[in-house]
């Protein structure tokens, strides 16, 4: 069983196309019939996360963490428990396409880091947009680490520690935890998710502050 691990806090706005491109992917017949688990993990949310990700029939957790780190390890923790070989976040301002979990699947590693896409540049200064592509490496090799596109096999991320109890950058402290403990991780430009740029982020110091820092 492959499970899928999304955190939310207050996402009422995006997580409905989030959730339906996890369905259109959990049921790629590049999957065979391999059963998908999307676990929605609902962190003090006070808005309708919890009634829109119920409506769709997912599962759901909700927790008081206010932390993005406790949010994944907590759901990592929930769907190991029912026996899952493989674990695939996201977040919930992100949509993912089709082939996203087949393909993970398919490169046969014990770790995937994949790339992030902007579509909607419309909150940011026109510089922005330009600096960014300016840093951004979207090749194979790449070193880019996202929580909202990161696979992992569960012995590996067992391994490994799981996802420590960080506010931020707790992607990169488990990547760094697979290195250390000699995963192969594969940083591919074949998998790709399409990612929020909005200034009212829920992760301080995470993607949408690294954007707004770039205006600077």
């Amino acid at each position: 069983m492959i499970g899928v691990i999304v955190p939310v806090h207050n996402e009422e706005r995006l997580l409905n196309q989030c959730i339906e491109s996890l369905l259109e992917a959990a049921f790629h017949q590049g999957l065979g019939d391999e059963a998908v688990k999307i676990l929605i993990v609902l962190d003090d949310c006070t808005d309708t996360s919890l009634d829109i990700a119920q409506s769709y029939g997912v599962m759901t957790l909700t927790c008081t963490h206010r932390n993005v780190g406790k949010a994944r390890a907590h759901g990592a923790e929930h769907l190991l428990a029912v026996d899952a070989r493989w674990l695939a976040f996201t977040d919930a301002d992100t949509v993912v396409p089709s082939t996203w979990l087949a393909d993970q699947i398919r490169f046969n590693v014990d770790a995937v880091c994949g790339l992030v896409e902007v579509s909607d540049w419309s909150e940011h200064p026109h510089g922005v947009r330009e600096r960014y592509h300016a840093h951004y490496r979207p090749m194979d090799g790449h070193r880019h680490i996202h929580g909202a596109n990161l696979g992992v096999s569960s012995a590996a991320y067992r391994r490994a520690g799981g996802f420590k109890a960080l506010a931020a950058h707790e992607d990169v402290q488990l990547v760094s935890d697979l290195e250390r403990c000699g995963a192969n991780i594969l940083w591919t430009a074949s998998n790709r998710v399409i990612t929020s740029a909005r200034k009212n982020s829920r992760c301080r110091e995470g993607f949408g502050d690294y954007l707004q820092s770039l205006a600077q």
